[in-house]
């Protein structure tokens, strides 16, 4: 997994507590210009949900 890809996007967004939005930074994360969705293949969106679903850890945002 590298920075921007689709599993890294996955799981940050899991992570953070952001909703599903498949997408990613192929030049890294927050470089170059955004994939969206309607772009990306059958594999790399797949990629993206297998890390997001696969997140068993979040941020801790301290409070509840």
């Amino acid at each position: 997994m590298a920075h921007g890809d689709p599993a890294d996007r996955g799981g940050a967004d899991a992570y953070y507590g952001r909703a599903i939005d498949p997408h990613y930074w192929p030049e890294g994360t927050y470089k170059g210009k955004r994939v969206e969705a309607k772009q990306m293949t059958a594999a790399q969106c797949e990629e993206y949900y297998q890390a997001y679903l696969a997140q068993d850890f979040f941020k801790d945002w301290g409070y509840e």
